[in-house]
């Protein structure tokens, strides 16, 4: 099991190595068509979590460039004010507004969610990019386990409290959810805040990774009518202040191999903009393709047949009516 459970990190790692990083990135680059990225989505209202820095941050830019109304949702209103700022003097779209929410928080959301209802407005793009990768355990004011929180109940709460008004923008309305590689290396485990005594912070964002994949493929499967069409991404490795912080040695020891957080968003742009009959909803995504959700060995398969026992637990936590 030592060996077995060694050959598929190192596997992964090589894997990793050549296509997640800029090189992977500029390889696949050469499939790239430029007039996918030449729609320009005026009117359309998008939201952004975890819009400050990194790759939401490169995803705002690159949406407000193109037009579209935008919205970035930041826990920390200084930073917040400071990218609005900055993208609004980069891109002359005045439409690109801040909203001030914790994503750790389920009440923060709902409050979020309410006054945006409040607008009665239709939204077309939400963008669940809010991560955290926390080496150390901590628990939130309303008991959750802090990488849980962020980045599995803030991405269901929000999608969830957000689709009546994505129904708004149906045909065209979508989400996409910014999930990582590190997803390929666990199954999905109904162990959502980590009980084992010993807390692993990489596991952990590692297990909500995959959860974010699975969730978004059962949205697709439960909404499938609504016109709502769910997506996942996996960005690569890029060069961000989360990896910098979370993942120090990680980011010392491929400085100047990661992605730029411009590359690592590209994929959720393309995503934003294509006609939706081009996609496939549930799907994951990686560099403009659709990419498996499981590696061959990597002892995941079948695993996300937890995720219905996740969603009732996710909706209980949340106290979101059934």
């Amino acid at each position: 099991m030592f060996l077995q459970k060694a050959w598929r990190s190192t596997a992964f790692g090589v894997w990793g190595y050549f296509s997640f990083t800029k090189s992977g990135f500029m390889e696949h680059s050469k499939k790239f068509k430029a007039e996918d990225m030449q729609t320009h989505i005026e009117g359309k209202n998008c939201i952004v979590t975890g819009a400050n820095s990194g790759i939401g941050y490169a995803t705002a830019e690159a949406l407000s460039s193109r037009g579209a109304t935008v919205y970035m949702v930041c826990r920390n209103k200084d930073r917040g004010e400071n990218a609005l700022s900055k993208i609004q003097s980069t891109t002359g779209n005045p439409n690109v507004y801040l909203e001030v929410c914790d994503l750790s928080s389920v009440n923060d959301i709902k409050s979020f969610a309410s006054r945006f209802s409040s607008k009665d407005q239709p939204i077309h793009v939400l963008v669940n990019n809010a991560g955290l990768l926390e080496n150390d355990r901590i628990t939130t004011p309303e008991g959750l386990e802090l990488n849980f929180a962020v980045n599995v109940m803030g991405t269901y709460a929000m999608t969830e409290l957000m689709l009546p008004m994505l129904e708004k923008a149906s045909p065209d309305a979508r989400v996409i959810t910014v999930s990582s590689g590190g997803m390929y290396t666990t199954p999905l485990t109904k162990d959502l805040q980590f009980s084992e005594s010993k807390f692993d912070g990489i596991l952990q964002y590692s297990r909500n990774k995959r959860v974010q994949v699975a969730l978004t493929e059962k949205w697709a499967e439960m909404y499938s009518k609504t016109g709502v069409g769910f997506y996942s991404m996996h960005p690569g490795w890029a060069e961000t202040p989360g990896v910098a912080k979370s993942m120090p040695s990680f980011d010392k020891m491929l400085s100047g191999k990661l992605r730029t957080s411009e590359e690592g968003a590209d994929t959720v742009i393309w995503l934003a903009l294509q006609p939706k009959e081009k996609l496939v909803s549930g799907a994951l995504y990686f560099d403009r393709a659709e990419a498996p959700k499981h590696l061959l060995f990597a002892g995941t398969e079948g695993s996300h047949a937890a995720i219905d026992f996740i969603m009732d637990n996710l909706r209980s936590l949340c106290s979101l009516p059934s």
